[in-house]
């Protein structure tokens, strides 16, 4: 099999789970979020794009329903030992089939634990969902239950994490060697890709994000190439990303000349990075380190131009998002803990003068405040 995991990292996982089902007075939860089922069993597919759940019972036994598509796949990449199978057909009434093979397994529980908030459930389907346990079980929203346990990352995990900065590296040495005036966005995005494949990373959760000229604004990935102008601006959003842990960087890159407004913006970043970095520390909360970011940009008369939140959780993330809760934004009381890996990004959009500049980093919260895995000077690119 092809884990990356030993069996004891894996039954440990499991055995945090069930603690936190039994604190929830849960009898099994239904695992619908990719990420979770990687997690805890080392299932590795795109396959969740189909309906598929993984049951993990009070009593600690997995199963898995899945199409037969992925059966070599979860044998081959997974602990999972019961495998069945739901056939395509017009007819076909997967979530049927899966209350019967959760009532095989555990007879008739009474609270059953679902991940609804997942990429993997769509509304159609959990309306089904919700229709075949209908008078079977009672079926709660446990959404987050295994989020709060993937965030603190363990040992074995944090030597993946740190390979994924390594790589993502590599992409920005790679990036900064290529860009120039008269250089294809799509041969900066070749390099950087190539470095981290050639590093032995993988693809990573969603598309790196690239922009130049006014599209140096947008803080996502459109399709459609340019060549870099002899004055321009380019904004890269990356993540170098193994055994699909993730570890994001962010820059804005000047060409040519910068202007005035690129140098405000930028002082203003770096300052605001700075000062989420000294927030990110075990005790802090998530909103603690948006304040900070936002005390900085808004000092600088910035405000309009922020986002509503700088940066988030990484992890081992799948399509179509390297995201994880918890989320840098006003109010956010979740708590930030020794192993969690946390992303910092300043970005500032100033629309009416069609100047963009975004800093960013990725920081693994130790026992006395943060490391940052991204090591890279915080000065401004200018080729």
């Amino acid at each position: 099999m092809a884990l990356h995991f030993t069996e004891a990292e894996f039954e440990r996982r499991k055995q945090r789970l069930l603690t936190s089902l039994a604190e929830r007075g849960l009898d099994g939860l239904l695992m619908f979020q990719q990420e979770s089922m990687y997690w805890l069993t080392g299932y590795d597919t795109f396959g969740f794009c189909f309906f598929q759940a993984l049951w993990l019972g009070a009593d600690g036994r997995l199963a898995l329903l899945t199409r037969s598509a992925d059966l070599r796949q979860a044998r081959h990449t997974s602990s999972i030992a019961d495998i069945r199978l739901w056939r395509d057909a017009k007819d076909s009434t997967p979530q049927q089939q899966l209350r019967l093979m959760v009532e095989d397994i555990a007879g008739k529980p009474s609270r059953i634990g679902v991940e609804y908030d997942s990429y993997g459930l769509t509304a159609a389907n959990g309306r089904k969902l919700d229709a075949a346990f209908d008078g079977f079980a009672t079926l709660e929203d446990a959404s987050q239950l295994v989020d709060r346990l993937r965030a603190v990352k363990s040992p074995a995990e944090i030597i993946y994490v740190k390979q994924a900065a390594k790589l993502a590296l590599a992409a920005r040495q790679a990036a900064e060697e290529m860009i120039a005036p008269g250089v294809d966005e799509g041969d900066i995005l070749a390099v950087m890709q190539g470095a981290v494949f050639k590093g032995g990373g993988d693809y990573p959760a969603n598309e790196f994000i690239i922009g130049s000229a006014e599209d140096a604004l947008l803080v996502r990935y459109k399709s459609g190439r340019r060549r870099l102008a002899s004055e321009d601006q380019i904004t890269l959003e990356w993540a170098g990303a193994y055994r699909r842990y993730h570890a994001a960087m962010m820059e804005t890159v000047i060409v040519g000349p910068p202007r005035d407004r690129h140098l405000e913006l930028f002082a203003a970043a770096r300052q605001a990075l700075e000062a989420c970095a000294h927030a990110i520390a075990p005790g802090k909360t998530a909103g603690e380190v948006f304040a900070a970011h936002a005390h900085v940009i808004d000092g600088h008369g910035l405000a309009q131009h922020r986002l509503a939140a700088c940066g988030y959780s990484l992890g081992a993330k799948f399509t179509p998002s390297w995201m994880d809760p918890p989320m840098f934004y006003a109010d956010n009381d979740w708590v930030l803990e020794p192993g969690m890996v946390m992303f910092a990004h300043m970005i500032l959009a100033d629309s009416e003068t069609t100047t963009a500049m975004c800093l960013g980093r990725t920081f693994l919260v130790t026992v006395d405040g943060n490391e940052c895995l991204t090591q890279a000077p915080l000065d401004l690119i200018v080729k």
